[in-house]
């Protein structure tokens, strides 16, 4: 059986010095486990009283009557114990065992260390993480790991994680994608974007020459029997009490994988590696194998052992058994969820022994089933997916090509790429209900328009324009109309003087109904901007234009009355002098005819009734024919002149609407187009 010793200190010790011999180890003959063992506790005695001031012989030195300088009358405690394994006091391999963990605890006592480690000083060299080796028997009763500060430190050898070119160009996608959206979005909902953000550039610092495999399962699948057969050594605790595994065991094929390890929390004292893993494993090297606790088990922390650990290892071994492959927990709560990473997923059927005949293969074709239910893409005929495969931890049936499969899945170097990229993949799902639009979202140059023309009908502006057109005749006949009319005219205004009071009245009524309507008109621009946006950003726009309307009915007041007609008359064309002096000369000839005919009839003028007549006549007759004349020639300048005022007023309200309503509108637009191709380069799209 091959030996297990700790990891780090073989990192370092197999450069310099070789691996020692530790608790377990053998030296190949009959007998050799207790002599090794002997020899070490007079080794490790010698090295305590060394330490101690001590001679070879537990003897203190000369000049120190039974005390060492260092602690002042008392006994180092690791030389005591020291002096207890050697004298034969220690009857047993368990009494060796906790002899030896007491030694080791006394050792870091005395040497001033707090984590109950074994721990080189400075000047002898600092080991990495200075762990314990030990070895787990079927006679060791398993006590609650104790939780330790996971360290950083780095394997000088170790190369940190590369990422390809795609998978660093969506990363970077995804960091400015969370940056976007986090005013728009709750923190809740980019959670998962921003931990895939964290755990990626954790895991690129760190080695990139190792995989870590995680081996999961329910109670009594066979993990911890399947690990110990992968390693080749009893490492993890199996029995029939459930749940055996308390807390992950992690064993190391390799140097330089302990920063790995700390990033799963798992203490020194629960690593483990087989000391002739390099030459008997060649195929593994570059593995960091973890044993998990059930995923079902009853103990709370187990499974949040299983749940955190899951979110960090390079790939999962599933572990199933024929009874529980099926297991609703299994498939809905991991495997249907993780289904986006088939590839760093194996899923063993294990414990095939205890299945007849062809019974093996029926299962194994359900499973295969489920798991296509699942939505899981199975490895088979070349294609990219999960591996599935039946064997029997036991009895040792397929744990050959479960070694073969994992040495040539570790020798690719590329869990830790893909398993990131999944991670990724399974983000941009997430995110796909607030960033995929159900149609293109925008202002289309109608609805602008169309919004222009509710505020310019809002503010009245063809109102305006009519009433400027109405102006500009009313001139035309005042300059160009019968005196006779016009005096006409006043009189019936004056007699008809309105009081104000309706007027009033009119007024405010038109003022509610002018915000009614703009009021109406933000709400649909929202609405036709917003529309197939999902909603976080359509309820952005509609905040941005509801924002925007806030005082705008008043801008828009304050605006039509400086773009309102300008003071004064309106401009007259040319020929409206001359059509004044023609209308004038209408008027003096009838005077003329008719004061000439009153002379006639007074005697004062020779009698002639002709010529005074035809004066009459011709200004009766030409007088409404100029009006008539100028009424005519006045439409097109009056018409022209209308709809210059309403075009002012229309544009005014335009840029006031634009400015408050539409420009706030179009940067949210905008701000979701920019989202939007952010999230088309995480989902892969567009990237090389």
């Amino acid at each position: 059986m091959t030996a297990v010793t700790d990891q780090d200190r073989t990192e370092h010790t197999d450069q310099t010095q070789g691996t020692d011999l530790r608790d377990g180890e053998t030296d190949g003959g009959p007998g050799g486990e207790r002599a090794s063992r002997e020899t070490w506790m007079r080794d490790r005695a010698a090295d305590a009283r060394a330490e101690s001031g001590h001679g070879a012989d537990g003897v203190p030195e000369a000049g120190d009557a039974g005390t060492s300088g260092d602690t002042k009358g008392h006994r180092v405690p690791g030389a005591a114990a020291a002096d207890h394994l050697v004298t034969g006091q220690v009857t047993t391999v368990k009494e060796a065992a906790v002899a030896h963990a007491r030694v080791q605890h006394d050792d870091c006592d005395a040497r001033g260390t707090d984590d109950g480690t074994w721990r080189r000083t400075e000047a002898e060299g600092a080991w990495d993480d200075g762990l314990i080796a030990r070895r787990v028997t079927e006679t060791d009763t398993t006590a609650e790991p104790v939780p330790v500060e996971p360290r950083t430190a780095r394997h000088p050898g170790a190369t940190p994680l590369a990422y390809d070119g795609p998978l660093r160009s969506r990363l970077d996608a995804l960091r400015e994608l969370v940056g976007l959206s986090r005013t728009r979005l709750d923190s809740q909902t980019l959670a998962e974007a921003g931990r895939v953000l964290d755990e990626a550039a954790a895991r690129r610092r760190l080695s990139g020459q190792h995989t870590v495999v995680a081996i999961a399962g329910a109670t009594g699948s066979g993990k911890s029997q399947l690990f110990n057969a992968l390693a080749g050594v009893a490492i993890s605790e199996t029995g029939v009490r459930r749940p055996t595994t308390a807390a992950p065991i992690a064993c190391s094929w390799s140097d330089g994988a302990a920063s790995l390890i700390d990033r799963l929390g798992i203490p020194g004292r629960l690593r483990r590696r087989p000391v002739q893993a390099q030459d008997a494993d060649p195929q593994l090297r570059g593995l960091v194998l973890v044993d998990l606790p059930d995923h079902d088990s009853a103990a709370v922390q187990h499974r949040e052992h299983v749940d955190r650990i899951l979110r960090l290892v390079d790939a999962v071994i599933w572990v199933v058994d024929p009874e529980k492959y099926g297991d609703a927990v299994l498939h809905e709560r991991y495997l249907r969820p993780m289904a986006g990473h088939a590839e760093v997923m194996f899923v063993v059927l294990n414990q095939v022994d205890r299945l007849p005949g062809e019974a093996a293969d029926q299962v194994l074709d359900d499973l295969r089933r489920l798991l296509d239910e699942d939505g899981i893409a199975l490895g088979e005929y070349g294609e990219p997916g999960a591996t599935v495969l039946a064997l029997s931890a036991l009895t040792g049936h397929g744990v050959g090509e479960l070694r073969e499969a994992l040495g040539q899945f570790v020798a690719e170097r590329g869990a830790a790429v893909r398993r990131i990229s999944a991670d990724v993949d399974a983000a941009a799902q997430r995110l796909r209900p607030v960033y995929a639009a159900r149609s293109n979202a925008g202002l289309s140059e109608e609805a602008r328009e169309e919004f222009a023309a509710r505020l310019a009908d809002a503010v009245g502006a063809t109102a305006a324009g009519e009433a400027a057109e109405r102006a500009w005749l009313r001139n035309a006949n005042k300059a160009c109309g019968t005196p006779w009319l016009r005096l006409w005219r006043w009189c019936r205004i004056r007699r008809e003087a309105p009081t104000g009071r309706f007027l009033l009245r009119n007024q405010q009524d038109e003022e509610a109904t002018a915000r009614q309507r703009v009021e109406h008109a933000v709400r649909t621009v929202a609405d036709q901007a917003s529309a197939g946006m999902p909603g976080p950003w359509a309820q952005a726009v509609r905040e941005a234009a509801v924002r925007g309307a806030h005082g705008l009915p008043e801008a828009l007041d304050q605006l039509a009355a400086r773009a309102a007609l300008p003071s004064g008359r309106p401009p007259r064309p040319v020929w409206w002098p001359l059509a004044v002096l023609v209308q004038a000369t209408m008027t003096i000839l009838q005077v003329v005819g008719g004061l000439w005919l009153v002379g006639q009839i007074a005697g004062v003028t020779a009698p002639n009734l002709g010529v005074p007549v035809l004066l009459m006549l011709a200004g009766i007759v030409g007088g409404p024919l100029v009006e008539w004349s100028c009424r005519i020639a006045a439409r097109g300048p009056a018409r022209r002149y209308g709809q210059d005022a309403e075009r002012r007023l229309r544009e005014a309200a335009s840029g006031c609407g634009r400015a408050r309503v539409l420009d706030p509108v179009a940067a949210e637009l905008l701000r979701y187009r920019e989202v939007r191709e952010q999230y088309a380069l995480v989902r892969g799209a567009g990237v090389g």
